[in-house]
This record gives structure tokens, sequence and C-alpha cells, in this order.
């Protein structure tokens, strides 16, 4: 079809499940899934044409995959990023791999605005957006759900695994449809006993929702394959929690710094006034980790676990 508008294109034949085909394993045909490699123009210079290699011969290419309904046309989704796949060109099949996106291009971005009563009582808003394969996850769980309740249960899912007993009270999502854009999710909810009472102090996780950390290097065997994220990605987090009347901070969890070439990870606890402020960063750069990185990744994720579990301790103002 694009030859007859006489646009240049060319087969890529790929495996989605990255690291299946690399430049090191045997001569094999162990593809499943077919995309093109769209030659464009010198005179393209759109910025949402991220998707492109320099190729020594054929010039600019775009890797576009027709069968991806929900990724942007100009994007990949992320299990094609960084992966080795074979171009079909006139002189035969090479080896090429498809280009990796900015961290900026995925990721989830939340923030929080909430207040905690004496009895640990934590209520408010959330605002979240998502770009690129975050938002490509939502869209492909909620396209086939009719029911606005139905939708919610993403939402109670997500919240299920950050806290105990909790109750949505409203809720709603924007561009569900409207691939190009962010998709979003606003909500608002109560959390009792979300504060933990110990003698007259409160203990309260500033990290109120979303997990980064893994158990995937927690075995007793030593990792024999890489590691493979499904994207580049960042994703932050901002939590604003007003304090109890009554109360003041007496004791904050230090703040978190930790930089691998793989990702990184960053977070702060702040009072502010009669608020306290959580925020946090977390990054993956590199989609595949070798095993020879794998003790780093797996102290990456303590580190990670350690901070999510973090208590900041609330006091009687003195009178």
């Amino acid at each position: 079809m694009l030859s007859e508008v006489a646009i240049e294109s060319h087969l890529v034949f790929i495996n989605t499940e990255r690291g299946t085909v690399t430049p090191s394993t045997p001569p094999h045909l162990i593809f499943d899934h077919t995309i093109l490699a769209i030659r464009l123009p010198d005179s393209v210079k759109d910025p949402t044409l991220v998707a492109v290699i320099q190729h020594p011969k054929l010039g600019r290419l775009l890797f576009f995959d027709p069968t991806d309904e929900l990724t942007p046309f100009g994007e990949l989704h992320g299990a094609l990023q960084a992966n080795y796949a074979l171009l079909v060109t006139p002189g035969g099949g090479e080896l090429t791999q498809l280009p990796q996106l900015s961290t900026s291009a995925s990721g989830t971005t939340r923030v929080a605005k909430l207040t905690l009563d004496p009895r640990g009582t934590l209520s408010g808003s959330v605002h979240e957006v998502r770009v690129g394969d975050s938002a490509w996850y939502q869209r492909m769980t909620l396209r086939y759900v009719d029911k606005d309740a139905d939708r919610i249960k993403v939402i109670e899912t997500m919240m299920s695994h950050s806290m105990g007993a909790f109750q949505i009270t409203k809720a709603s999502f924007t561009n569900l449809k409207q691939n190009t854009l962010p998709f979003g999710y606003d909500w608002t909810f109560v959390s009792p006993d979300y504060g933990k009472s110990a003698g007259d102090l409160l203990l309260v996780r500033p990290r109120v929702l979303g997990s980064h950390t893994s158990g995937l290097l927690e075995t007793k065997e030593p990792r024999k394959y890489p590691v493979e994220f499904e994207g580049p990605r960042r994703d932050t987090d901002n939590f604003e929690i007003k304090l109890p009347a009554g109360y003041i901070v007496e004791e904050l969890p230090p703040p978190t710094d930790v930089d691998y070439s793989f990702g990184s990870y960053h977070s702060k606890t702040e009072a502010v006034g009669d608020t306290h402020r959580y925020t946090r960063s977390v990054e993956i750069k590199e989609l595949s980790v070798p095993v020879s990185k794998a003790d780093d990744l797996k102290k990456f994720y303590r580190i990670i676990a350690s901070d999510e579990r973090n208590t900041a301790v609330l006091k009687p103002a003195a009178h």
C-alpha cells in the first residue's frame, strides 16, 4: 500500500520477547511478529516520530507496528524497543537493533493531596497521568470494559496492593480512546486506620500508593539469563499529607538516592508547614540487565523496598 503512494518501506521480522534474538545467538528463524520500517524523506522533521534509526544505506527508517492500535504512530511498544529484528532489504536480510525511546516517553505521574485526621483516617484526591506503555496497558485493560463500576476496579486493585481498608468515593478517567493523548485517572478515597497509633504517636507511611520493588531475584539459585524490562520509563510520585490538628512531625525517613546504569531511584520526605510531602522518581534506562549485574539489580530492588516501608512519626504538639 505504501509503495502505491511512492513511500518506500521494508518488512521487519521480530520476536516480541526481547532477548530471544541477539547478535550472539545462532542463526534461526524464531520470529513471531512482522512490522514495517518506513523510509522517511529528509524533509520530514516531525518531532513525534521518535522510533527512528539512521541506516547507513537506506537513510532514516521509522519503525511502525500496523497491528498495534494503541501505540501512537511514530512510537514503539516497549517489547519491540532495543530488540533485534531481521530487516528485509533488496540486498537481503540483516539483523538490526530497533531504537529505544527516552525514559520520558513512558511512565506514570501521580499527585495526591491528602488529609490525615487524629484517628489515623487518610482521605483526599489522586490525579494520575500515564503516557507511552503505561497508558497502553490501561487502555488495553479497559478497552472491552463497558461499565464504569468495572473500570473503577482497576483503581481498586492498584490501591489494594498499597493499603488495607479503603473506599473509593469518586473516580473518573480521561482520554481512554484518544491514543495520542495522555491517559488519566482521577479519584478520591477514604482509608481508615492508615495512620497507626503507638502510644500518643501516629506512624504514617509517606509512600501512600504504588510499588516499584520486585522479588524477581530473591531466589536461592543464581541468575542464568539477563533480566529484560518491558520498556524504558520514568515514574514520579508527589504525595502531600496534611497533618492532623494538634500534631507535628517528630521524625521523617531519610532520603534515598541510588543510581545504576540500568536505573535510578530517588525519594525525599520533608515537612512543609502543616504538611509532610513525599516525592520520588524511578527510571528504567537499560532494557536488558546482564547476569553480571544481577546482584546490583537485587540491591536496587531491596533499597526501593526499604524506602517504600519507611514511616514518618507524628507527635502531639506541645501545649
